[in-house]
């Protein structure tokens, strides 16, 4: 189960942390800045049965973060920084670059106050289906079905399963197991499979983009705000890697196109729906380019090299997981220990 995966994670953070590795680390593997990767920025809300709470963190665990990169002497800069930075071989100063995912309304409700507090830039990467308002969002309706649910039948690897989810740990196991099932299909089977869980169940899938994503009529003033640059990631969030060359080129320039008529200002920055290896590798790298990012970055995690100047369509993230809000794990996160450890102690995290 992931909560086993999770504890394990923690234990590393925290030997990391306590025996002082990170700062011994620090200087080999600490690179020259720090791209980090947030989706949802909300208040904490009650419920034991939160699979999906990874994808969030609270405000205030967003502003110590931000207190701790200030006192740190870090550079808190744009994408287009980024850029500059690693295309000039800037590196006087080290930088850090906070980034959200999918464009989420508790961005600008929760996290832009905070950024603002700081006086701190941040990016959003835009799917134009959720600005539409006709975006699936399938992993909250997953959750939406197991928690509504108390058992669930699907038809995994070609025969009818019937999960038990009348219970705690049995939701956790039953969404665990229909969520790598689901992320393992091409972007229709999971649409296709995904509305009968839906409809089964109860849940209107329809609506929960039009509930959690800004719209373009929000999107316009957010996007004024001189402390945030909207990207793109994608139009429907597919994977990409498996998609025709066609279709990801699409996907990419499309996305880009809708977003700059929009809101009539560029968008030359790139999240990769899931962002992954199974989901943005060397084909989704060079059509990122060709379709005129500046730069992309990935979900893979680690921090920025110099040597990352070679393939800014390839950027690795670190992850503000919500499942790891603890302060003492910051100075572990921007010394590239942690990242490290879980690269195998190669440096970088993208290529």
């Amino acid at each position: 189960m992931k909560q086993i995966r999770n504890t394990i994670i923690r234990a590393g953070l925290d030997a990391l942390y306590f025996s002082g590795a990170h700062r011994v680390l620090r200087p080999i593997f600490g690179g020259v800045g720090t791209i980090f990767m947030l989706h949802h920025v909300r208040p904490a809300h009650a419920g034991l049965f939160q699979p999906n709470r990874h994808l969030e963190i609270t405000p205030d665990f967003l502003r110590a973060t931000l207190a701790y990169i200030r006192a740190s002497g870090i550079d808190i800069v744009t994408p287009d920084e980024v850029q500059r930075r690693l295309t000039e071989q800037d590196f006087s100063r080290r930088f850090a670059c906070f980034t959200c995912d999918d464009g989420y309304r508790d961005n600008r409700d929760f996290a832009l106050p905070a950024m603002q507090d700081f006086d701190a830039p941040f990016s959003v990467y835009v799917a134009s289906d959720f600005a539409d308002g006709i975006g699936r969002l399938w992993w909250i309706a997953l959750e939406r079905v197991v928690v509504k649910a108390d058992a669930i039948e699907a038809p995994i690897d070609g025969r009818i399963v019937r999960l038990d989810t009348a219970t705690q740990i049995g939701k956790e196991m039953a969404f665990d197991r229909l969520h790598d099932w689901l992320r393992g299909l091409p972007d229709q089977d999971i649409r296709r499979e995904m509305t009968a869980l839906c409809v089964a169940h109860g849940i209107d899938e329809d609506a929960i983009s039009r509930e959690l994503c800004m719209s373009w009529d929000e999107l316009k003033p957010f996007a004024a705000n001189p402390l945030v640059t909207i990207g793109a990631h994608s139009v429907s969030h597919g994977n990409l890697a498996k998609q025709s060359d066609a279709m990801a080129t699409h996907e990419l320039a499309t996305s880009r196109a809708r977003i700059e008529a929009t809101l009539q200002r560029p968008a030359v920055h790139l999240a990769y729906p899931y962002g992954d290896r199974d989901a943005a590798g060397t084909r989704e790298f060079a059509l990122a380019q060709k379709a005129g990012f500046k730069t992309a970055v990935t979900t893979r995690p680690g921090v920025i090299f110099s040597d990352n100047s070679e393939q800014l369509t390839a950027l690795p993230r670190v992850s503000l997981n919500g499942n790891y809000q603890d302060t003492r794990y910051l100075p572990v996160l921007t010394s590239g220990a942690a990242t490290a450890m879980w690269n195998g102690f190669r440096r970088g995290g993208a290529a």
